[in-house]
């Protein structure tokens, strides 16, 4: 059974309803649970930058800033629930560029064997135009990957 569990977390309603499945599994399997949120770097680098200086709310400072209080928020209300749970969690984040790729290096860092994760169920042209990450961690797991829809 599992023993070590990666749940990516967006904090969204959809994500928030698989981080519950995951804490049910890992209670059930006596595992314990790394919740993870993948941060995207500043949207707006080099030439760009420089067209929305103006602009204070996406200055890279505060919108790092942000990011990590968000990430903090989130990773915390999954703490909270392992905890009531009594399920042992670990939370951590990082910034990435592909949320995919970060959470396929963070199940490998950790040594976990199961990934669970949301898919938010892109249908038709705009799933095939704008991929999944979900699709993608799928694709490129050597782990099994449990997708919650």
């Amino acid at each position: 059974m599992y023993k070590h569990i990666l749940v990516p977390t967006d904090g969204s309603a959809l994500s928030d309803k698989a981080v519950e499945a995951a804490i049910k599994l890992a209670k059930l399997a006596g595992a314990r649970i790394t919740a993870f949120h993948a941060v995207e770097p500043y949207p707006l680098q080099g030439a760009y930058a420089s067209e929305a200086s103006g602009i204070a709310e996406l200055q890279p400072e505060i919108f790092a800033e942000r990011s990590e209080e968000y990430a903090k928020r989130v990773l915390d209300a999954v703490a909270s629930a392992a905890a009531a749970a009594n399920v042992p969690c670990a939370t951590s984040y990082a910034t990435s560029g592909s949320a995919s790729q970060a959470i396929v290096a963070k199940a490998s860092k950790e040594n976990c064997d199961l990934i669970v994760m949301a898919s938010h169920g892109r249908r038709g042209l705009e799933g095939f135009l704008l991929g999944s990450e979900t699709q993608k961690v799928l694709t490129h797991s050597s782990i099994p990957v449990l997708v919650y829809r």
